[in-house]
């Protein structure tokens, strides 16, 4: 049959062909040629190509208009300007005034993932570490309640299943003269402006915190600062999770090297890591207690042949119940049960001072029932304290963050997913950060307390402003009842 049989005139659909083409290529000239999207992730793939030594061969391509100044990015890489994310790059050679560009994320046909960075006037790019989402595109997570205890039986089975790479890790332990004794208060800060330090100083705390990143920052600048104003320094160690993955024995060598030169820059404490039983931190399906032993004790050597007076702290777990009975998946574990395999590991010999965290609280610190959640215990102070002293019951504790989630005056309403804080108010979170200070200095078992957090202002699927108890408009009820906790 012949088109014109069919009723459709020929030289139209050609015309109309011509025309797409001609469309097509007058768009695909101004993309290769004027986008400068188009002319950035030219140089993205040039410089992704250049260092694999050979040609991408792309599935997927993606770019984010990025501001590497925001507070959201600068507390996942721990420093501002376009080569926070490249940690080959030393922290004094860092080109921290190049603050917005665009990110582009490359997927090659061999399942590499690879991300660059390329500046809007396109002078200058680098290429990541890791292909992360910019935090401000990041999705919020999906809330998933923790589960109830398990009963004593089912508990004490799922204890006996637990991997048997938790074991002995067999490095002897350099000597320790760290300050163990005693108790302290301290506060996770911003930075050392708007009003942070005088409300630091109503409070009685004599410790600021600050985390700091392998091949990025080096603490000197943070440790500078701190000294003059009388502050004693704790520096929470991060490093690369895909690089401890890749090469687990050569990059535990090199992060203990680094948290050693931290010691040696005068760092009062250092926290080994941040919530190592969750994959949001540590390699996919690595997650278990021993295995990270083997870092601590690498980085506790390394930190005391620096300095033996500046206190080793495990870095602190993620509070979860929610991977369930079986204590552990590939995604994590359990914080008691992370601290079961850390303890069987002999963890203990490798650490001056246990870190937790606690953050989820609705009630009183002084209360042991009666959260609307439920009743597990990382809901409460006194069990979130004795979760980690029943398996190091001759370690103080140092709670790396401690804190209380209120919306009040904030710009919007609390994320969904930190909806269990919505009736919490500026008086409650003032009065229960002084209980938990009075609790934790009368145990007896608490060296450390560091709020989380000062002077944060981010507001967002992170509500890290909700935490900060120098409040919108500059206020700090919790400074003055803190103030009291620590005359008396």
């Amino acid at each position: 049959m012949r088109l014109q049989d069919a009723g459709v005139n020929p030289s139209r659909i050609l015309t109309m062909l011509l025309l797409l083409m001609a469309l097509l290529l007058v768009a695909s000239s101004a993309l290769t040629q004027d986008s400068p999207v188009m002319q950035g992730l030219a140089v993205a793939r040039e410089i992704v190509e250049e260092e694999r030594g050979e040609p991408l061969r792309l599935v997927r391509w993606r770019f984010y208009e990025d501001n590497w100044t925001s507070a959201a990015s600068v507390q996942l890489y721990g420093a501002f300007g376009i080569d926070s994310c490249a940690s080959r790059i030393p922290y004094a050679r860092k080109r921290a005034t190049i603050l917005f560009g665009w990110t582009y994320n490359f997927l090659d046909s061999s399942g590499k993932e690879y991300q660059a960075r390329v500046s809007y006037d396109l002078a200058h790019s680098v290429v990541c570490d890791e292909v992360l989402i910019p935090p401000q595109y990041a999705p919020e997570p999906t809330p998933v309640p923790p589960p109830e205890p398990a009963p004593a039986a089912e508990a004490a089975a799922v204890s006996a299943e637990q991997p048997a790479e938790s074991q002995t890790v067999a490095v002897a332990p350099i000597a320790s003269t760290a300050n163990v004794g005693g108790f302290e208060l301290g506060g996770h800060i911003a930075g050392f402006g708007g009003g942070a330090v005088n409300a630091m100083r109503q409070a009685g705390m004599t410790w600021v915190k600050k985390q700091v990143t392998h091949g990025i920052s080096d603490g000197a600048g943070i440790i500078a600062a701190a000294r003059p104003q009388g502050f004693k320094v704790l520096l929470g160690a991060l490093g690369s999770k895909d690089r401890l993955r890749d090469n687990f024995n050569g990059y535990v060598a090199e992060f203990a090297q680094y948290v050693g030169f931290l010691a040696s820059q005068g760092a009062d404490a250092i926290e080994v890591w941040n919530e190592p039983n969750i994959d949001r931190e540590w390699p996919l399906g690595q997650v278990n207690g021993g295995k990270y032993v083997q870092l601590l004790a690498a980085a506790y050597n390394a930190i005391k042949a620096a300095n033996p007076n500046t206190i080793v702290i495990s870095g602190a777990p993620a509070p979860t119940g929610y991977f369930g009975a079986a204590g552990c998946t590939a995604n994590g574990c359990n914080d008691d049960v992370f601290m079961q395999q850390m303890a069987q590991a002999g963890g203990a010999q490798y650490m001056d001072c246990l870190g937790l965290h606690y953050n989820e609280g609705v009630l009183s610190p002084s209360q042991s029932g009666g959260d609307p959640r439920g009743h597990y215990p990382t809901y409460f102070f006194h069990s979130m304290l004795n979760r980690g002293l029943q398996y190091f019951p001759n370690t103080k504790v140092c709670w790396t963050e401690l804190g209380y989630l209120s919306g009040d005056g904030m710009p919007g309403p609390i994320p969904s997913h930190f909806g269990w804080a919505s009736n919490v108010s500026v008086a409650q979170q003032a009065q229960w950060l002084a209980d938990a200070t009075r609790l934790s200095r009368n145990s007896g078992r608490v060296r450390l307390m560091i709020v989380w957090n000062v002077d944060f202002t981010h507001w967002g699927a992170d509500p890290q402003a909700g935490y900060a108890i120098i409040r919108p408009g500059g206020g700090c009820p919790a400074c003055a009842t803190l103030g009291q906790a620590m005359r008396g």
